[in-house]
């Protein structure tokens, strides 16, 4: 009987920037013959391939990865289509009767999957627009002050400098004449039409920071500085979305000769440990999360058999 049924079950390994999580995700995927599906808003971008640390073309080879390489640099993406691809990429997966593993660390996106979205009013080119020149001409914080004013409970979840997020509050309110915050009020409840296991990865801080750190001197090696040498030579400059990547825009700065390499290296590092802070303040907030405390220097094959033994008592 239909009411028999269950819901799809969904296998979602989370994490900050630098804990481990492709390899695991990539080890248990290749156990299982499955797909991963990436949960990242920045490795949906092309061109954006070091930066972003996307897999291997032989990690792609060796498993599917969906959601990656969507969208041109110069392109915005939405939370909105990136759910709708996900959906419809883990749907194609249960069709085959293949197994899927989410695997990434946007808050935004996490969130997305577990609760679904609310369907808010559709963007306004030329409402958007006249909000972004009034930034301009006045500076985002006064736009950040008509948010406190209006709808202080959205005002008190944004960070003042988030324009992005600012301006399609305010674009939502001018709308629709209701605050963003009571529209979004159906979240924190998590969706009934599937079961989304939660497995998250942490480490002492310490041990997270030196991974951030050996991670993005190995990107240099690697030729990140190459890569935005070949973004900056583009005809179309990056979307407000893809120029959020890390570390990009400071390369960027050293490539114009603003800051010596060694500051943007150091800069970037201080950046990344204050978003992987950042990141694991959101989790924290997750429900029904279980927490993995990834030892020093863990093969991937080891810390895999425990998520996978987290996922089977999720």
């Amino acid at each position: 009987m239909l009411n028999d049924m269950k819901p799809p079950e969904l296998d979602l390994l989370i994490g900050p920037t630098a804990c481990g999580k492709s390899g695991v995700a990539l080890e248990l995927a290749r156990r299982q013959g499955g797909e991963i599906l990436s949960v990242d808003s920045m490795k949906l971008y092309k061109r954006l391939e070091i930066g972003v640390a996307k897999p291997s073309a032989a990690e792609r080879a060796a498993v599917r990865h969906r959601l990656i390489d969507l969208k041109e640099p110069w392109e915005s993406c939405s939370v909105a289509e990136w759910l709708a691809a996900a959906e419809e990429a883990w749907a194609d997966a249960r069709a085959r009767g293949v197994y899927t593993l989410a695997e990434g660390g946007t808050a935004l996106y996490i969130k997305a999957l577990r609760e679904g979205l609310f369907e808010g009013p559709g963007r306004d080119e030329g409402l958007r627009k006249g909000l972004e020149e009034e930034a301009r001409a006045e500076g985002l914080a006064a736009l950040y002050a008509r948010l406190k004013s209006i709808d202080p409970a959205a005002a008190q979840k944004i960070l003042p400098g988030d324009e992005r997020r600012i301006i399609r509050a305010l674009e939502v309110h001018a709308l629709t004449g209701q605050p963003i915050s009571v529209q979004q009020a159906q979240w924190g409840k998590l969706r009934e039409d599937a079961r989304v296991r939660v497995v998250g990865l942490q480490m002492d801080r310490t041990e997270l920071y030196r991974r951030i750190d050996a991670r993005i001197d190995g990107m240099l090696a690697r030729g990140w500085l190459d890569e935005c040498r070949a973004l900056l030579s583009l005809e179309r400059p990056l979307s407000k979305e893809a120029a959020q990547a890390l570390g990009y825009r400071t390369l960027f700065a050293h490539l114009r000769g603003e800051l010596s390499l060694d500051e943007a290296r150091q800069r970037i590092c201080f950046d990344t440990h204050h978003f992987a802070r950042r990141q694991l303040m959101w989790y924290r907030k997750f429900p029904a999360v279980a927490w993995i405390e990834v030892a020093p220097d863990e093969p991937a094959q080891a810390l895999a058999d425990r998520v996978a033994a987290a996922f089977a008592n999720a």
